[in-house]
């Protein structure tokens, strides 16, 4: 695949008065890892809802060369419904997305993130590490493309967060392009393709440390 999944050109964004960011120019590329840093209240979320279309920016273009199907957003919200066990809870989303062979997407998805023997829990008993994995594992059933990821590592202990990230490089072996937002620049910097730093209203891309 050629050219980038997803391209913003010129975006801004303020909320009221308040100027959150301007001129910003990004793009995501086929197979690449890419993280998304900046200070409490920069704007890294709202930035990420505009990737993702779900929030219009003032000024600028977004283009997305993938079909919304293909589009995997994960926000803080888990969107699980906690009556519903772990396996019922993906089969609902497969079927609403209208996936075709849900329940072998389920099975797998489930095994990916590691919870195949809590498939017939309530989502409602799940601690929020268990729960985030669970959320990961609806992301992944349609196998996206362009991956968006609002602070995916919250709630996830050491091996979960190994986890998260083989699932990461697995994307982008497959050709995805991955966007994470993270606090913890020391722990993800080595693992990314390239860096966005979202600081002082602008956005500025750094090299990061993944190994090609």
């Amino acid at each position: 695949m050629e050219g980038a999944l997803l391209e913003l050109k010129g975006v801004a964004k303020a909320f009221g008065p308040r100027l959150l960011f301007r001129h910003v120019d990004a793009s995501l590329m086929p197979g690449t890892l890419s993280l998304l840093a900046g200070a409490n209240g920069a704007g890294k979320s709202t930035l990420m809802r505009i990737m993702a279309g779900l929030a219009r920016p003032d000024a600028g273009t977004v283009k997305r060369a993938v079909p919304e199907e293909k589009l995997g957003y994960m926000a803080h919200a888990t969107f699980l419904y906690p009556g519903l066990d772990a396996e019922e809870n993906l089969l609902f989303w497969a079927r609403a997305a209208g996936l075709g062979q849900a329940a072998e997407r389920v099975k797998n998805a489930l095994e990916r993130v590691g919870l195949s023997r809590h498939a017939h829990e309530r989502a409602g008993i799940f601690s929020r590490g268990m729960a985030q994995r669970l959320n990961l594992a609806r992301l992944l059933l349609a196998d996206p493309l362009l991956i968006l990821l609002d602070e995916p590592a919250t709630g996830l202990d050491i091996a979960s967060r190994s986890m998260l990230r083989e699932l990461m490089l697995e994307a982008r072996g497959r050709g995805a392009a991955v966007l994470w937002i993270s606090h913890d620049l020391k722990e993800d910097a080595p693992h990314a393709d390239s860096i966005f730093m979202l600081e002082k209203r602008s956005l500025t891309q750094s090299t990061g440390g993944a190994p090609c």
